[in-house]
């Protein structure tokens, strides 16, 4: 151990495309005693990665694209920041964390935190979370009691998000979060093939009961026209008492030219028609439902850039 005695003072350890096994690094972690943060990236070696005890002062672990790990566990006391990037592990990081960020490839994560994250992360204050999987949110009597900050993206590379999925279930998401001050839901996609709530005759369905007392601030990103989409927000209007803005972003442009870009980024022309499709969702279903005292924002389609014709 002798070879290892500099790095008693080692604060910060950044391994990316490097050759090492989980038990090559867990003897280098159990002689890192000062060790606050630890990332990893592109170790592919690494199918199990466990963090001692010993680690009395790591805050941090990030952990991207180690395709082959299958397992993470801590027992880092201290540990209050988790990112992970990759597919499906099984996750053991203590309770003391605070913030979790996960973008899982072939994983529905946003199933795997609503049942499993209220009795292994009790204190959980911030949630992000992307996933191109899903189904609807089960009930699970689990909470989050001192979750703030709730961040869901659903993302797909090509064609259009699971046509089937009900985003009116993730109402079950949020009253598991009775502290909950800020929503952002974030769908991105190439087209829209929910059941649009535009020519349904059909009413919006309710869930009466559900009071989300502490919601201030909600924001849509490529808010749509699909039905459940439409019910969600319309339930959270009329349920989210402390509600102070809501943001409804029907295009989410990387560049915009308004910004000096020379021309507005976006998908493609069915994601502009779907944007044109959700202003005529906001007249006609949202607008009547806002409060006076909430402050309602809607980011339109570029008027010179993605204009279309009547």
């Amino acid at each position: 151990m002798a070879g290892f005695s500099c790095l008693r003072s080692l604060t910060s350890l950044e391994l990316s495309e490097v050759y090492i096994t989980g038990d090559e690094l867990g003897c280098l972690l159990s002689c890192s005693f000062a060790l606050e943060e630890l990332v990893l990236t592109y170790c592919k070696e690494i199918t199990c990665l466990k963090i001692p005890c010993v680690l009395q002062r790591l805050s941090q672990l990030v952990v991207t694209d180690c395709e082959n790990l299958e397992v993470i566990k801590s027992k880092a006391p201290n540990l209050t920041v988790f990112e992970y990037t990759g597919g499906v592990v099984e996750v053991s990081i203590g309770d003391a964390v605070l913030d979790i960020m996960i973008s899982a490839s072939g994983w529905n994560v946003v199933h795997y935190a609503r049942a499993k994250l209220p009795q292994m992360v009790p204190n959980l204050e911030t949630l992000d979370i992307t996933s191109s999987l899903a189904t609807d949110i089960p009930f699970s009597p689990g909470k989050f009691l001192h979750l703030k900050h709730l961040c869901i993206s659903f993302m797909v590379s090509a064609g259009a998000f699971c046509p089937d999925y009900d985003y009116f279930s993730l109402v079950s998401f949020l009253d598991a979060c009775p502290s909950l001050e800020t929503l952002m839901l974030c769908v991105t996609q190439q087209s829209v093939e929910h059941d649009s709530v535009l020519g349904d005759s059909s009413h919006l369905r309710q869930m009466p009961g559900h009071c989300h007392d502490s919601i201030k601030d909600v924001k849509i990103i490529d808010f749509c026209s699909a039905k459940s989409m439409v019910e969600l927000t319309v339930h959270i209007l009329e349920n989210a008492v402390s509600l102070e803005r809501l943001t409804l972003d029907t295009v989410c442009y990387d560049l915009r030219c308004s910004d000096g870009a020379s021309k507005c980024s976006v998908g493609n022309m069915n994601m502009i028609m779907e944007a044109h499709k959700a202003l005529v969702v906001v007249r006609s279903y949202i607008l009547e439902k806002v409060p006076s005292t909430v402050e309602l924002n809607v980011v339109e389609p570029c008027s010179q850039c993605h204009a279309v014709e009547n």
